[in-house]
């Protein structure tokens, strides 16, 4: 049993696992960081959009960055009263006993994940979409290939023998959630954001899942994927069990609460800063890290083409989600940069100041251009539509490719860090496209709020302010998604009533950027119109091709 702490000094632990390290924050009831940790974690890749990660792995280093952060913020296990979680929305597939199940090559057992950014998928999620099920409508019309059902179809047509061992199927929050607990609960932000549950119906819909080839689930009663599925910062189980508890080095019975995807988290520690107006819907959570996700809270559903949702208590229990975003959006910018001649040259520089690339990129920007503002002005002529890895929203296009328009000779720094800059108002005018697209759909918003390592500097701030025209407001934590994940803690040691209630009282803006300069928008607005005609020229050329090699299709 765990001894009773007093409120003041009572501690929280938000645990992040994002696509390549595992982190852990302790935070005061406040929501003042006090330490942070990580340890990195492993990918296999392969040609065909395989990407793979190991549980065991990724769990060792979950429990040993808690340790290395308790350490690290002084604090005793003792005041450590609640855990909360949040991971990318990856595949983990289980045999019984927890044992892992290759979901790939048989000789690496191991290797039991389906990582989100993994398209494997292509073909079942184009074969789900043609058959039009009513679901669509709550994932903005058409299925990703990021997204569980076409995986779980791809496992069972290519891997049946490991399908049908598969004792459970978890989105990676809920298998840490379950390792912490033993509690088999999903979280209602994982299963419907990317499961097709129905939360404002309380429901899996079984003819969705008959039509597309996964009936045996629904048959089964929806006993591997989720039974019982609550809202993100209920509290689990029985709290931590003996055998994670040592595994983190915290009490046994420390509340554990229903997680959250990553950008969710991020979402949930920006949104409703210093109380947002009072209105969490006012402003739009964007989570910039290796892919970038949009979050916007709506009172009543809105249907965004392209757009995933509506999900209903997906981030904040009892109001709407839409989540827009691309799949790469920090691997669109180091994609962009990793063939440039002077790649090696400014890796070396910055490696000498302790800085990484793009952080090194974005200070050479300020220092030639003089302003945040006016960096834009390195990029002239250069244009880049960074749709490496498809278009998230508002197309829902996995087949996207990037375009990059104005490219020289110029093989020095300079050009580089103009291409950077590039590659920024790129994802800029994206996320003009998506906010401008909601709002046409009911679903507008006054300002935006950043969080996300990629997103950790003042030009892509300002980049960003002045790219969409409206305001960015940035946290006073450094750690926005550690935050929104130690809010569920908090939430389920009962700290605070709700996450309506912590938000505000945990989350603090800082900074506000804003697109003050007249003819820095003027040029933005010309740069954006563009971006929309490579765009729609690309797509143009693509169907005009499949036409030509298929014409009967």
């Amino acid at each position: 049993m765990m001894n009773e702490v007093s409120d003041l000094s009572r501690t929280f632990i938000g645990i992040d696992v994002g696509t390549g390290s595992a982190r852990a924050g302790v935070f005061n009831r406040q929501g003042d960081l006090l330490a942070t940790a990580k340890h990195s974690i492993a990918m296999h890749r392969e040609d065909g959009g395989i990407a793979e990660q190991s549980s065991a792995q990724i769990w060792q280093a979950v429990c040993s960055s808690v340790r290395d952060a308790v350490a690290e913020a002084g604090v005793s296990p003792d005041t450590v009263t609640g855990i909360g979680f949040d991971a990318t929305c990856s595949l983990v597939v289980l045999g019984r006993d927890g044992i892992s199940l290759p979901v790939g090559d048989p000789e690496h057992s191991e290797r039991d994940i389906i990582v989100w950014m993994d398209h494997r998928a292509l073909d079942q999620a184009s074969r789900i979409n043609a058959l039009g099920h009513d679901v669509l409508r709550y994932v903005g019309g058409r299925i990703s290939p990021e997204m569980q059902t076409p995986k779980l179809l791809w496992l069972k047509e290519h891997r049946p023998e490991i399908y049908a061992q598969a004792e459970h199927f978890f989105d990676l929050t809920d298998f840490l959630t379950w390792k912490a607990t033993g509690a088999l609960d999903r979280s209602s932000c994982t299963v419907t954001c990317k499961w097709t549950y129905l939360a404002h119906e309380k429901r899996w819909d079984a003819s969705y899942f008959q039509e597309i080839g996964l009936g045996d689930l629904a048959d089964e009663d929806f006993h591997r994927i989720g039974q019982s599925v609550v809202e993100p910062g209920s509290r689990l189980g029985n709290g931590l069990s003996p055998e994670a508890a040592a595994d983190m080095g915290l009490q046994p019975g420390t509340a554990v609460a229903a997680g959250l995807i990553d950008a969710h988290a991020g979402g949930l520690g920006t949104v409703f800063a210093g109380g947002g107006a009072g209105d969490p819907t006012r402003c739009l959570g964007y989570v910039f890290g290796t892919s970038s996700c949009t979050m916007t809270t709506t009172a009543e559903p809105a249907f965004v083409p392209g757009v995933w949702g509506p999900y209903f208590s997906a981030m904040v229990p009892g109001m709407w989600l839409n989540e827009g975003g691309q799949s790469a959006a920090g691997a669109a910018i180091d994609q962009l940069i990793k063939h440039h001649p002077a790649k090696a040259e400014a890796e070396r520089l910055a490696s000498a100041e302790g800085k990484s690339l793009p952080h090194w990129l974005a200070d050479q920007a300020l220092e030639l251009a003089g302003t945040a503002s006016q960096a834009v002005r390195l990029a002239d002529d250069l244009h880049v539509v960074p749709e490496f890895l498809g278009n998230r929203a508002p197309f829902a296009d996995p087949y996207a490719r990037a375009v990059i328009v104005g490219l020289g000779m110029e093989e020095g720094i300079d050009s580089l860090v103009a291409l950077y800059v590039a590659g920024l108002c790129g994802l800029g005018y994206g996320l003009r496209q998506i906010v401008e697209t909601q709002a046409s759909h009911g679903a507008p918003v006054e300002t935006i709020s950043i969080s996300g390592g990629a997103g950790a500097h003042p030009l892509a701030w300002q980049i960003l302010a002045d790219a969409t025209g409206l305001p960015v407001e940035v946290t006073a934590c450094p750690e926005p998604v550690l935050l929104g994940s130690a809010i569920l803690g908090a939430v389920a040691a009962s700290a605070y009533s709700d996450i309506r209630t912590a938000m505000p009282a945990m989350s603090h803006v800082a900074t506000r950027c804003t697109a003050d300069d007249q003819a820095i928008t003027a040029l933005h607005a010309l740069r954006y119109q563009a971006f929309l005609k490579l765009q729609d020229t690309t797509r143009d050329i693509r169907r005009r091709e499949q036409a030509a090699l298929y014409p009967s299709a």
